[in-house]
């Protein structure tokens, strides 16, 4: 009634795979990139509201993350751009900036990285003034 099947289980090609044929990353290694990636994001906000209202506090803050991207990625210094914003996007690169560092703090704490963390919480009650304000 029913034909046979002629080809190779899917299920089956699938087992034989070694757990070896690719490389995986451990837990640790995986959050250094989250967390990388939510601080270069941050980075850019900043250097962004930085053209925007330039300030000191805006050039340690960015010097701060900047350190602690070259930490995570192994001596490798983050790229920077120079933007110009318009001063209507001001309260929404605010936001944006309250919201990345918010991310960053999360990754950070779930890897017990004090220094990414107390940077990320400094980053995030400062955007909360500034948007609240």
């Amino acid at each position: 009634m029913y034909e046979p099947i002629r080809s190779k289980s899917v299920h089956s090609t699938v087992a034989r795979t070694s757990s070896s044929d690719f490389p995986h990353r451990s837990r640790e290694e995986e959050l250094d990139i989250q967390l990388a990636g939510h601080l270069a994001a941050l980075l850019a906000v900043t250097d962004e509201l930085r053209a925007l209202e330039p300030s000191d506090e805006l050039d340690v803050a960015a010097e701060r993350l900047a350190g602690q991207l070259t930490r995570l990625r192994g001596g490798a210094s983050p790229s920077r751009a120079a933007t110009a914003s318009s001063t209507a996007r001001l309260d929404a690169l605010h936001l944006k900036a309250h919201a990345l560092a918010g991310r960053a703090l999360v990754v950070a704490a779930s890897r017990a990285d004090t220094a990414a963390a107390i940077l990320s919480a400094e980053r995030m009650d400062a955007h909360a003034v500034t948007v609240v304000a």
